[in-house]
C-alpha cells in the first residue's frame, strides 16, 4: 500500500537547498532557533504581508497570496504576486529576502516552486520571477527556465524523501554555511565531523544490498 506524501511548505525548500540537514532539523525534528538573520527576515515578511492589494498602470499587486500544488504536494504563502493584466495575464512571483543575491540557487528554488504552484492553480505559464533583497535594496529577476525547474523538482522530491524516512542527513561540507545558520548549536556540525558519524549516517541511506557490499 502506497503512503500519501506529506505536504511540504514552500519556505522549506529554501531550507533544503541551503542544507538538507537544516531542513530535517526544522521539519522532521521540529528544532528551531532564532538569530539576527532570522529575526530580521521575520520582520521583513511581516511588513510585506501587511500590505494591501493595489493596482498601478495595468499591473495588479497582490500580497500574502496562498499557494498550493496537488502535483508536488506543496503549500505556502507568496510575498507578492504581480499580475500584468492583458488578454493573457502575465504572472510574476516576487519573494523578499533580508540578505543579498547569491550565486547558488537556494532562493531561486523557492521562487520557482511558487511558479509551479501558480501554473497549476491558474492554468498558466510562468517564465519569470523576482527576488527583492533588503540588504542591498535591489531586485533580481529570475528566469524560470528548464534548468531551474529541474533543480527545483529534484529538491522537492529529495525533501519529500527525507520527510518520508524521518532521517536527518549529515551536515554540509561548507563550513561557512554552518557559521551563518541559526541551528549551528543544535546541529553541532564540528562534533559530527570529528567523530566521523557521517559514515554511519551515509550507510543508513544506502539500499540494503549496497550496505552489505561495503
Amino acid at each position: 500500500m502506497s503512503i500519501e506524501p506529506q505536504t511540504l511548505m514552500l519556505s522549506a525548500l529554501q531550507h533544503y537547498a541551503y542544507c538538507p540537514r537544516q531542513f530535517a532539523l526544522i521539519h522532521v525534528e521540529q528544532a528551531w532557533a532564532d538569530n539576527r538573520f532570522t529575526a530580521e527576515g521575520t520582520i521583513l515578511h511581516e511588513r510585506v504581508d501587511s500590505g494591501i492589494a493595489e493596482q498601478r498602470k495595468g499591473t495588479r499587486y497582490e500580497r500574502g497570496v496562498m499557494l498550493k500544488s496537488e502535483r508536488f504536494k506543496l503549500t505556502g504563502k507568496m510575498d507578492l504576486l504581480e499580475i500584468e493584466q492583458s488578454e493573457q495575464p502575465k504572472y510574476l512571483p516576487v519573494e523578499y529576502k533580508r540578505g543579498k543575491p547569491k550565486i547558488e540557487d537556494w532562493d531561486r528554488v523557492q521562487v520557482c516552486a511558487q511558479a509551479l504552484c501558480l501554473e497549476e492553480m491558474r492554468d498558466t505559464s510562468v517564465t519569470e520571477g523576482a527576488i527583492w533583497y533588503w540588504e542591498v535594496r535591489r531586485r533580481e529577476t529570475i528566469q524560470i527556465d528548464d534548468a531551474l525547474r529541474a533543480a527545483t523538482i529534484a529538491a522537492i522530491e529529495a525533501a519529500h524523501a527525507i520527510l518520508a524516512t524521518g532521517k536527518t542527513p549529515p551536515p554540509t561540507d561548507d563550513v561557512k554555511r554552518c557559521r551563518a545558520c541559526s541551528l549551528v548549536d543544535l546541529c553541532e556540525p564540528g562534533i559530527f565531523r570529528r567523530d566521523h558519524s557521517s559514515d554511519y549516517v551515509d550507510a543508513i541511506f544506502l539500499e540494503p544490498e549496497e550496505a552489505m557490499g561495503k
